[in-house]
């Protein structure tokens, strides 16, 4: 998940301030081997009882456990984030009573109430996301292993309620969405602008309500918003083919900057591109070409390499066309991303380029003090730009030894739970069938369980190069049920139907809070 409301994430963010189409492939080719690791996947399960025993004595049904002080937190109005979470992921794990527990809060939920600013990428993310994951699974490949009740019916019914409070958002002249909101009643916040991650990060979620309650209108209302980056105007908001700025006007869907990134605020826009045409080829071929224009323009013009580590890669962001050398572990997501496109558009020179961006983000990892990688790190290119020219300066002097060993330097060294680093271990394992990604995982999943693991739950760390992460910030992320604990038992288990394939066999496509959607089937089109 490519949370925006990242501590410390959005200042540095603010202070950095023609492709072909492919054609859709058809035939199948073999699946790598895959082998389970029952053991492993037990630890995480266990893992995962902690977490939701912690939460649910301390903190549920309210948002998100404190685990150091036994607290609660409403950081996402108060409706149970970490549980419709956590849903999916007990769900896949086989956690029944966990299942069960979800289950009987779900039609409690009431979507009407809040006195709390809503985001609506947040909020569709995590709980549209998270019940519409939860009805496919339950109606789909799991319908033997949960009874057919009245509570099963609610979980659709809940997501349309919530949307129907939600669409109130695209109420603007353009139809580009205002990604703050009010209920009670439901309005719109009032911005000017609205972010493309914010605005490109609801169409598979609204798209699968419409497919699933036949109502056209709410992909509708996606898709529109989602037409102005499709086809981006002015020519500013997109320096690189295929690359965008990052905010959009409300009033007309026009770009007022050209600066981006594969980071917070406009990551996960990317990521949706080649999700849309795994969803559904038929009806979103454009977005496969928009995210073939924006991988070739990545590999061209954004690929990087340290100056003290030539054999790491990295994406560089950019401000216009002027590039910057650094990345966040939110976009560590984007080996994944390259890999599955590759194996959806039998494109073997993408999935080659996504294994070595996984490499990159590996080694974020593996040289620091606690084996989990920081949020934001930067380095030197001597190829692209001249060396300590104005955006391409050197390490601070405190950190210059490590930046010769590592090909990195910490900007931020805080550590908020985040999966993106794990999301692509799973993606290559998955593209692969290769052990050593199911061992990278393994030993991220160490360090984290090591140096998170306090209280009641798992907790932020305040600096991942610091013995035992610095200290605690008292806060269990309800994405830690969501994304950590599913990618990092999802690499060890058997093979199962909401598993990535590499043999164009896929059943289901992950939002970007790792809820497993079902891909769309003839029937479905709306």
């Amino acid at each position: 998940m490519r949370s925006l409301s990242v501590r410390g994430a959005a200042a540095l963010l603010l202070a950095l301030t023609g492709s072909s189409a492919v054609a859709a492939p058809h035939q199948s080719r073999a699946a790598p081997r895959y082998v389970t690791n029952r053991q492993r996947a037990d630890a995480v399960k266990d893992a995962f009882q902690v977490s939701w025993d912690g939460y649910y004595k301390y903190a549920f049904p309210h948002d998100s456990l404190r685990p150091v002080t036994n607290g609660y937190a409403d950081d996402r109005n108060g409706w149970g984030a970490s549980a419709v979470d956590a849903f999916s992921t007990a769900l896949v794990m086989g956690k029944w009573d966990v299942v069960g527990q979800i289950l009987a809060y779900v039609p409690t939920i009431n979507f009407d109430n809040t006195t709390d600013s809503v985001s609506l990428f947040e909020t569709t993310i995590r709980y549209l996301g998270g019940l519409l994951a939860a009805h496919d699974l339950i109606t789909g490949p799991l319908s033997d292993n949960v009874s057919k009740t009245a509570n099963v019916t609610a979980i659709l019914t809940q997501a349309k309620r919530l949307a129907d409070n939600l669409k109130v958002a695209f109420n603007t002249t353009s139809g580009v969405p205002d990604n703050n909101l009010y209920f009670n009643p439901p309005r719109r916040g009032g911005s000017d602008t609205n972010g493309i991650a914010t605005i490109g990060t609801l169409v598979l979620e609204w798209t699968r309500l419409s497919d699933l309650t036949g109502d056209p209108q709410y992909g509708a209302l996606a898709q529109k918003g989602e037409s102005y980056l499709l086809s981006p105007s002015p020519a500013l908001g997109q320096p690189f083919p295929g690359l965008l700025g990052t905010n959009v006007r409300l009033s007309d869907g026009q770009f007022v900057d050209g600066n981006g990134g594969w980071g917070g605020g406009d990551d996960s826009f990317y990521e949706y591109l080649i999700k849309m045409y795994l969803y559904d080829p038929q009806r979103f071929a454009k977005y496969r070409d928009r995210w073939v224009a924006a991988a070739d323009s990545s590999i061209k013009y954004l690929a990087s390499h340290p100056t003290t580590r030539p054999d790491l890669t990295y994406l560089a962001m950019w401000q216009n066309t002027t590039l910057r050398f650094t990345s966040q572990h939110l976009a560590c997501f984007n080996g994944g991303n390259f890999i599955l496109g590759g194996l959806t558009l039998d494109e073997p020179r993408y999935t080659r380029f996504g294994l070595a961006l996984v490499d990159g983000c590996h080694d974020t990892y593996t040289s620091t003090a606690t084996g989990i990688g920081p949020e934001i790190f930067s380095w030197q290119d001597a190829s692209l730009v001249p060396l300590n020219a104005p955006n391409n300066p050197g390490p601070p002097a405190a950190q210059a030894a490590f930046y010769n060993a590592s090909g990195f330097w910490i900007d931020n060294g805080a550590y908020v739970l985040r999966p993106e680093v794990l999301e692509s271990y799973y993606y290559a394992y998955r593209a692969t069938g290769d052990p050593k990604y199911q061992d990278w995982a393994w030993a991220a999943f160490q360090a984290i369980n090591a140096t998170c693991r306090v209280g009641s739950g798992y907790s932020d760390i305040k600096d991942v190069n610091k013995p035992g992460g610095g200290g605690f910030d008292d806060f269990q992320e309800s994405f830690w049920f969501a994304e950590v604990l599913k990618y990092s038992y999802l690499i060890h288990a058997e093979d199962a139907p909401w598993q990535v394939k590499a043999d164009h066999t896929n059943q289901f496509v992950f939002n970007t809070e790792a809820h497993p959607i079902r891909v769309a089937g003839g029937q479905e089109r709306a």
